[in-house]
């Protein structure tokens, strides 16, 4: 029978997991401090894994920077050196990250359960225990979104372009998801 590597036997799902807990949801847990924008030293990263779990013990960066470029969605960043990492979107931890304005799209989606959409009709998109209101640029990605809240989800479409000119902001946070601090209804359709 044939050994497998250390790269064949890591479960990468996994590792995205941890890191994502670690880097958007309780960086304490695992001794992490970010700065402002979410970046955190790859090798503080790796350290804090390493000793969190003892499947982690022989991580290294190249398996961070596998992980990175190889995932299914987008969720991490790491800087041009390859020393930095930072979660792109998805953050529940106190101290809201910074981000840059940006022009979204004319339209955007949200999958969401039928009970939620009936507040958010009335309400608006609010971010709740994220630091910011996730938008999806495809109804595919808003439904897989929405299937994970009910069986049966409900699409909304948000007039994001009409909603920046009229001075609601939004931010990228990668190819497919857009984030904004709110929403209001009227700009809200389904």
């Amino acid at each position: 029978m044939e050994e497998k590597t250390h790269d064949e036997a890591l479960d990468y799902r996994r590792l995205s997991k941890t890191v994502a807990h670690a880097l958007r949801h309780e960086p304490h847990v695992y001794e992490l401090e970010l700065d402002e924008e979410g970046w955190t030293d790859v090798a503080t990263l790796l350290g804090a894994l390493r000793g969190h779990k003892r499947i982690w013990r022989d991580l290294g960066p190249a398996e961070i920077a596998h992980m990175v470029e190889h995932s299914s969605k987008k969720r991490y960043e790491l800087s041009e050196d390859g020393e930095r990492i930072r979660a792109l979107y998805g953050h529940s931890t106190p101290d809201k990250l910074r981000k840059t304005p940006a022009q979204p799209p004319t339209i955007l989606y949200h999958g969401t359960s039928p009970e939620v959409a009936a507040i958010i009709r009335e309400d608006g998109i609010r971010s709740m225990a994220r630091q910011y209101v996730h938008l999806s640029v495809d109804v595919d990605t808003a439904m897989e979104v929405g299937h994970r809240k009910d069986g049966k989800p409900i699409l909304l479409e948000v007039r994001a372009r009409e909603a920046h000119e009229a001075g609601i902001v939004f931010y990228e946070g990668n190819a497919l998801v857009w984030l904004a601090d709110y929403v209001p209804p009227e700009f809200i359709d389904g």
